[in-house]
């Protein structure tokens, strides 16, 4: 673990410091998530209720800038430069990002297969179709018991996956599908998700300082294992009428 991401964990359970139990869960979080990246995988998420607006919360995080900026490399604008005044306004707004997709948004797909086969598996049925073993399952559940959220880490354990899971005091029955198991030391509903958004906030930071906060940062790598050129930093475009 890099220097940046030790201190910004020990600067978490200093602020928060019921978290200093769950140090070294998060910090095995930070490293399975980021080899997965490293590996050209992606992280998939699923929750309930306010789990599932966490789940939101961490792919918009994720998927662009949240603390640092991440401007396309000059490689990457070149690609834009024959699409004409629309390939040039793309580069300019564009940004990269870590491949991350909550299970909980396909709205017509959750429904249908709710309908006509199972709710309890819902976020199963897209890990299923969608995950391979680089790929990471983060998922949040505040009991630990959440069905739709067990059979997910049960279907991405049979597809190799890697499984995270961020859950109260009590692991629950996730805990035997677990690779790593955040448990944060509250019981009630509401106050395990007090403490969720601290440690997901965390791990979104370390993970953004990790791929994106220097020139010769690593970065993820592409489907085809190549790596998609080292981010640079550039002057922001001009952002009108915020």
């Amino acid at each position: 673990m890099k220097k940046e991401a030790m201190e910004r964990l020990q600067a978490l359970t200093l602020r928060y410091p019921a978290l200093l139990q769950c140090k070294s869960e998060i910090g095995e979080a930070f490293e399975r998530i980021s080899l997965a990246y490293r590996r050209g995988g992606r992280l998939y998420l699923c929750g309930n209720g306010g789990s599932a607006a966490d789940c939101e919360h961490i792919v918009g995080e994720l998927m662009k800038s949240f603390r640092l900026p991440r401007a396309l490399s000059a490689a990457e604008r070149e690609n834009f430069s024959g699409f004409g005044k629309e390939g040039e306004e793309a580069a300019k707004w564009l940004e990269k990002g870590l491949p991350a997709l909550s299970l909980t948004s396909p709205v017509a797909l959750n429904t249908a297969f709710s309908n006509d086969r199972n709710a309890d598996f819902i976020f199963a049925q897209q890990v299923f179709v969608l995950g391979t073993g680089r790929d990471v399952l983060w998922a949040i559940t505040t009991s630990g018991n959440s069905r739709n959220c067990v059979y997910a880490a049960v279907a991405a354990k049979a597809k190799g996956m890697c499984v995270v899971a961020l859950t109260g005091r009590e692991s629950g029955k996730i805990g035997q599908y677990g690779d790593v198991c955040i448990r944060v030391p509250e019981t009630e509903t509401f106050a395990v998700q007090e403490l969720h958004l601290p440690v997901y906030h965390c791990l979104c930071a370390m993970l953004e300082e990790e791929f994106f906060s220097v020139a010769d940062a690593a970065v993820p790598c592409g489907e085809d294992g190549k790596r998609q050129g080292s981010p640079k930093k550039t002057d922001e475009p001009e952002r009108k009428g915020q």
